[in-house]
C-alpha cells in the first residue's frame, strides 16, 4: 500500500533534485544517490533536534570538559535534580551521552563523537 507523500515533502525532494544536478553536472549523481543523501539530512535534522535545548547545551557544554555527577551539574546550572536529570535522560535515550553508577553518585560524560565534535564548534562560535 503506497502512503500519500505531503506535498511539502515532494516540493523539498524536487528543489533538493534540482540544486543537486545544477551542482553536480557530471553522470556520477543519480536518483539512488539523491535518496542517500535526503536519508542524510532528515538522520541530521534528528540529531540536531537534540542539541534544540538551552539547558541541553549547557548541560553538554560542562560535559565537553568532562565526566560530571548529576548533584555537579545541578550546582554549575544552578537548577533542580529533576530538569538536569529529565534532559539527560532525553540525552542518553538519544545515544549522546553515558554514564556510570559509582555508590548512590551517577557519573555522566559525552559518548558520542559527533555531539563531542559539534559542542565544541559551537563553543568556539559562540561562547569564547
Amino acid at each position: 500500500m503506497l502512503k500519500k507523500v505531503p506535498a511539502g515533502f515532494a516540493r523539498l525532494k524536487r528543489w533538493n533534485e534540482i540544486m543537486v544536478s545544477e551542482a553536480f553536472q557530471d553522470d556520477e549523481f543519480d536518483e539512488n544517490s539523491l535518496d542517500k543523501m535526503f536519508g542524510s539530512a532528515q538522520s541530521a535534522a534528528n540529531f540536531l533536534k537534540v542539541f534544540a535545548n538551552e539547558g541541553r547545551l549547557m548541560i553538554l557544554c560542562h560535559l565537553v570538559t568532562g565526566e560530571k555527577s548529576v548533584t555537579e551539574l545541578e550546582e554549575l546550572l544552578s537548577s533542580r535534580q529533576a530538569a538536569v536529570s529529565q534532559q539527560l535522560s532525553r540525552m542518553r535515550f538519544e545515544g549522546v551521552v553515558g554514564f556510570r553508577r559509582e555508590g548512590k553518585s551517577i557519573f555522566y560524560s559525552i559518548k558520542d563523537d559527533k555531539a563531542r565534535a559539534l559542542i565544541k564548534l559551537l563553543y568556539e562560535q559562540f561562547c569564547s
